[in-house]
């Protein structure tokens, strides 16, 4: 699974996601960024609303797994990137499941979408079988 990654990382903290906690764990370390970086409270809410989303999406759905937490410069523009990795059984149908209201659980549907909504760029790439990465950035 490959997702190009344009701007090296200034910053690089990894949080492994293996137990409810680790979600926590994940939400307060994106907000302590965030909160460093400068990023006004609105724009902290979003990134760590959309940060929780996507830990417990890893957690739930991909049984586990990854964020490495990077802080990357654009354009001289300083930003916040999310990475979500999992080795779970990965996403049949992405467009799917990008769809507001689409669930394979007992959730709202509105997790991946609704955390693309939040930032400023998101990928994601998935294989049954191989699992998911979610790339999420939010530029200052």
């Amino acid at each position: 699974m490959t997702i190009l990654k344009s701007e090296p990382a200034l910053k690089s903290e990894t949080i492994v996601i293996a137990a409810e906690m680790d979600i926590v764990k994940s939400r307060q370390a994106v907000r302590v960024a965030s909160v460093a970086l400068g990023f006004k409270l609105v724009d902290q809410t979003k990134i760590v609303t959309a940060a929780s989303e996507l830990a417990r999406n890893t957690l739930v759905y991909g049984k586990g797994g990854k964020l490495i937490l990077e802080v990357v410069v654009k354009d001289q523009r300083k930003g916040l990137r999310m990475i979500f990795e999992d080795q779970g059984p990965g996403i049949p149908d992405l467009k799917l499941a990008m769809t507001d209201g689409y669930t394979t659980g007992g959730g709202l549907g509105m997790g991946l979408s609704g955390a693309k909504r939040l930032v400023s760029e998101f990928d994601i790439v998935s294989r049954p079988g191989e699992g998911t990465r979610v790339v999420a950035t939010k530029w200052m």
